[in-house]
């Protein structure tokens, strides 16, 4: 295990006073059994009339503030310190019937997966695309298919920085051979829902450690989660081709992209006063532990 910190900061330019609407920030990662937050500090200037906090439909922590008065300039700094506990390539104990590819949900889980299920982009192209994962024969190990995608994405794909609001579709993607982490992570869960593979998006942060070679540094992050039955919802970084959460921090999940923005507002002025945003994300390790 480790500990790491993790420095998030945004700042919005304007080149006239604009007044400021609700902003919401999904910056404080998911504590879970492989990551336990240590400290967490929130600077904003100016200073907000008023913070709440609260937990959106899939348990993501949202922090809301609303201002007062007008500003040229608008600062989020997020500072956390936290426990993370690798957990890269571990013999995923699949249950019997998931272990080979294909196999159907228990009707158990089906209610609370099912939009996880769900396509949302039409056209064979991704489909198509999906099934060069699969061996010739009647069956293959349910693992061995995502773990082939997602190193099959960063070997075929090149990586781009993208500061462009949205993502790129799956369609798109596959046809220039390069996108940001975010456009990765959705080709790979509609290529996996397209194959009957439940999956959700996932936003945080990658640890990028010297002369590692690891892509996503200096920015948010994104990548995919499966959920398989016995293992539950296992982390597959298709821009790194990682396997479970090594160099991971989760911090929101959801079922689309659009549902995990780390920080998204509003503001009252014209629409030529906004000059631009800065974003930087720096992630170090304070110490390394043995587990």
């Amino acid at each position: 295990m480790s500990i790491l910190t993790v420095d998030h900061s945004t700042v919005y330019r304007y080149s006239e006073p604009v007044g400021l609407g609700e902003h919401r920030m999904m910056f404080r990662p998911r504590e879970s059994y492989d990551l336990r937050l240590i400290k967490t500090e929130l600077e904003i200037t100016p200073k907000p009339a008023k913070v709440r906090w609260l937990h959106d439909p899939f348990d993501n922590s949202v922090a809301v503030v609303s201002f007062e008065g007008t500003t040229k300039e608008l600062r989020f700094e997020s500072k956390v310190t936290l426990e993370h506990v690798e957990t890269s390539l571990p013999e995923y104990p699949l249950e019997e019937y998931a272990r080979t590819y294909p196999f159907r949900y228990a009707d158990e889980d089906y209610p609370n997966i099912v939009s996880g299920l769900e396509r949302r982009y039409a056209g064979a192209s991704v489909p198509d695309w999906a099934l060069q994962f699969l061996d010739p024969a009647e069956k293959t190990l349910t693992m061995k298919v995502l773990t082939a995608m997602s190193v099959g994405i960063r070997e075929q794909f090149k990586y781009n920085v993208r500061s462009e609001k949205g993502v790129q579709t799956p369609e798109d993607t596959l046809k220039s051979k390069r996108g940001s982490c975010r456009d990765f992570a959705v080709l790979m869960m509609e290529a996996a829902r397209s194959l009957g593979i439940a999956s959700r998006f996932v936003s945080g942060y990658i640890f990028v450690p010297n002369s590692s070679g690891l892509a996503g540094g200096g920015a948010t992050h994104a990548w995919m989660q499966a959920y398989l039955p016995g293992a539950g919802w296992i982390d597959f970084c298709p821009t790194n081709g990682i396997i479970g959460n090594r160099n991971l921090i989760r911090v929101a999940v959801a079922w689309t992209h659009d549902q995990v923005l780390p920080l998204w507002g509003t503001y009252a002025g014209s629409a030529e006063a906004f000059e631009g945003m800065d974003v930087s994300v720096e992630v170090t390790e304070v110490e390394a532990l043995r587990a």
